[in-house]
């Protein structure tokens, strides 16, 4: 009887770990979105030297390129592949998380994606009149969640560029607490929590108000949440509105 015993339980736990080298290899994976083949991207791991560094200070790595290398801005959508995000240089909230879900992907470190909505008050100043009042009220959102030392890390304080953020706290010195704008909310506004090292890094979260929970992958999220806009409205926002935000943006950044 302890012989079958010991079997069963050395089955169950077999079973638990194939489970799990599954759910790791399901983080890994590649997709459409995610398309770390890419020669751009393959070419970027190469230069950077990514696969030298260990494995924390690989994340801490990518993460502070994804933030400040790349710039904050308005992308002609949120379901482009990480590739075209590069090319951009510039993203926001769903198209970084792409690209650094991406990087950290092609170099072995597994993530997830969150997927959100947030009020759209913490865009105001970045978009403003009657573009900001036919827009929803709520968009769609995402964070990053990074598997490491048996811990998942989210990393939202990706999004805002460090020179923006730091032009923006200038333009706004007499705020150092609770923030709502320019693509930032925070209750900290003087020191948000965007630094990683081996914590959860935040700038958009206090305007979260829908958890649509967690995905595997973007493809996923995407194929299950798009941005309430019609074809018109979607239209208007990838000829004329996007170019606008990222004027504004652009300004913020460089200090007018």
């Amino acid at each position: 009887m302890r012989k079958i015993l010991i079997a069963m339980l050395l089955a169950q736990l077999n079973a638990l770990s194939q489970t799990n080298l599954k759910s790791m290899n399901n983080y890994l994976k590649e997709t459409e979105i995610l398309n770390y083949s890419d020669t751009s991207i393959q070419s970027l791991i190469k230069d950077k030297n990514w696969m030298e560094l260990d494995t924390i200070e690989r994340v801490k790595s990518i993460y502070n390129f994804v933030r400040d290398d790349i710039e904050f801005g308005y992308n002609i959508s949120d379901d482009i592949p990480a590739a075209e995000v590069l090319k951009d240089g510039y993203g926001q909230c769903n198209t970084k998380a792409t690209l650094l879900m991406a990087l950290l992907r092609a170099t072995g470190v597994p993530n997830r994606i969150h997927g959100f909505t947030i009020n759209k008050a913490l865009q105001k100043g970045a978009i403003n009149g009657i573009w900001y009042k036919l827009s929803p009220k709520n968009i769609l959102h995402s964070w990053v969640e990074v598997y490491l030392n048996d811990t998942w890390y989210f990393l939202e304080g990706v999004i805002l560029d460090k020179k923006y953020l730091t032009k923006l706290q200038e333009k706004n010195n007499d705020c150092k607490t609770t923030f709502c704008g320019y693509g930032a909310y925070t209750d900290n506004f003087e020191n948000p929590p965007i630094e990683w090292n081996l914590n959860n890094t935040f700038i958009q979260k206090k305007g979260i108000n829908q958890d649509f929970g967690l995905f595997d992958t973007p493809d996923e999220f995407y194929a299950k949440h798009q941005q309430k806009l019609g074809v018109f409205k979607r239209f208007v926002y990838r000829k004329i509105v996007r170019h606008r935000m990222n004027k504004n943006v652009e300004k913020i950044r460089n200090g007018r």
